[in-house]
């Protein structure tokens, strides 16, 4: 389905015919252009930058190439194509059509939903807009970039949700997402992680690569709902988030790739050498792992949720590819889940399926994050080293759940607080390892040049030269 570029704001949800909306959305769009200009990428905006910008939403050709100046993006309102006689596929519902709109008795339930989505969208462009002033080269600066202008895009897209189905609160609503502000003291973000400043690119690809999966869980959970709007919406938003996921992926293995190259250099392991030599030893990327990895595990929520329960049973919300379960209803199923036995150990709870959905999410989430902390761990073997990343335990610093609180080790073991805290340098980054990351930050502009902490990606974007000129700067 292709857009309509003609409109002051591009979409395929035939806003010219419904003009109450059209200007409702036309109000808020300069809003949306000031908290950019306020909060958006520092000092870029006269930057041309060569951004992809969806010009259809079939899987074929949803994207062009082409330079942009950042304020100047084709933000808009894009739903995937609907999927025909498209029936409800878990829950109480199940086996119903969708609705096309909202029902009066899920109607707060599902602006919650919506605008805790939405505010993890702008959060992010707030965390991370100073990076470009340190970036390890033009190549990273127009993928921060493109992550950025993505991000702002599915505001949009909760917004149109905000402002098409749910009247005034949705409006109401949508002008808060543009007045909460990641890190404010008086009017933080909603979700803790996002209030975690993103000052270095360590720190940015462990976020694209943890903590946008997490947002690629939550798509997928949303995408099944009965609501249909909101599920054509997250659908389209998962094509971009994959992109997102990439940046991370590929920027961490850049960083071991480059550690590897310095350590066999060297001819040493020692994380000192590997620091002076100007590279990330690999201790520290550990403790980078373990503190990104558990900020986003809370995300899933508690373990045991009434809430999870709710929107299963009610059609809201449902499992990351509900297909591929056999019981869509999850009525007669339980899951045993660890938890404290307050003696300083471990003990099994059987729950009731429907309130351990979280949990059933999460689970699937570490193995997805797992998938590529072996790919990194191939690249230590290949070169001839013992040490290996992994992913701390899920119940390793927890600040949801029935964990929260519970002092443990890295593999999950229940400690005490005077070892925790004793200990707590060696599993998270220390004062001391962020000052060290931070001093390599030296930004690079030269086009094909890179950062002596990361190697060169493999390919350019889009088929294009390493030596590229992404962004030009003025």
């Amino acid at each position: 389905m292709a857009l309509d570029y003609r409109e002051r704001i591009p979409n395929n949800v035939d806003l010219r015919e419904n003009r109450a909306l059209q200007r409702a959305l036309e109000h808020w769009q300069p809003h949306f252009l000031d908290w950019w200009k306020e909060m958006g990428p520092a000092a870029f905006a006269g930057a041309d930058v060569y951004l992809r910008t969806a010009t259809t939403v079939d899987e074929k050709g949803w994207a062009s190439y082409g330079m942009v100046k950042m304020p100047e993006y084709r933000w808009g309102i894009f739903l995937a194509e609907p999927v025909p006689d498209r029936r409800i596929g878990f829950g109480d519902a199940l086996g119903e059509p969708v609705w096309l709109q909202v029902p009066g008795e899920h109607r707060s339930a599902l602006r919650r939903l919506i605008v805790t989505q939405g505010d993890t969208e702008p959060a992010s462009v707030e965390q991370q807009r100073r990076l470009g002033e340190n970036c390890p080269s033009l190549y990273d600066l127009r993928n921060l970039f493109q992550v950025n202008v993505e991000e702002g895009r599915h505001l949009w897209a909760m917004v149109y949700l905000l402002h098409g189905y749910f009247g005034r609160d949705g409006r109401e609503e949508a002008e808060e997402l543009l007045a909460r502000h990641s890190g404010d003291p008086d009017k933080p973000r909603i979700l803790g992680t996002f209030n975690q400043p993103i000052a270095d690119w360590l720190s940015f690809f462990m976020f694209t690569y943890f903590t946008d999966r997490d947002g690629r869980f939550q798509l997928k959970s949303l995408a099944e709902s009965a609501f249909d709007p909101l599920s054509r919406t997250c659908r389209f938003m998962l094509t971009e988030e994959a992109f997102h996921m990439f940046v991370g992926a590929s920027g961490i293995t850049r960083v071991v790739k480059r550690t590897l190259e310095v350590m066999k250099a060297l001819g040493s392991e020692d994380p000192a050498a590997v620091r002076n030599a100007g590279a990330i030893d690999l201790a520290t990327l550990q403790r980078y792992i373990n503190f990104w990895f558990s900020s986003s595990l809370d995300l899933f929520g508690a373990e045991i949720s009434s809430n999870a329960a709710s929107y299963f049973a009610n059609s809201l919300k449902g499992r990351p590819d509900e297909a591929r379960f056999a019981d869509h209803l999850a009525i007669d199923q339980s899951l045993r889940i660890e938890v404290p036995d307050g003696k300083g150990g471990v003990s099994g709870e059987d729950v009731p399926m429907r309130n351990a959905m979280n949990e059933v999410t999460r689970a699937a989430y570490v193995r997805d994050c797992d998938v590529g902390v072996q790919r990194w761990n191939r690249l230590l073997a290949e070169a001839g080293y013992d040490f290996r990343f992994r992913l701390p335990s899920p119940r390793f610093r927890r600040a949801i759940g029935v964990w929260a609180g519970v002092a443990t080790d890295p593999e999950g073991r229940p400690i005490t607080q005077e070892e925790w805290q004793q200990r707590e340098p060696d599993w998270l980054p220390s004062a001391a390892d962020r000052t060290f990351v931070a001093s390599l930050m030296r930004r690079v502009t030269e086009p094909g040049k890179m950062a002596g902490w990361i190697a060169p990606p493999e390919i350019g974007i889009n088929n294009t030269p390493l030596d590229y000129e992404y962004v030009r700067l003025n």
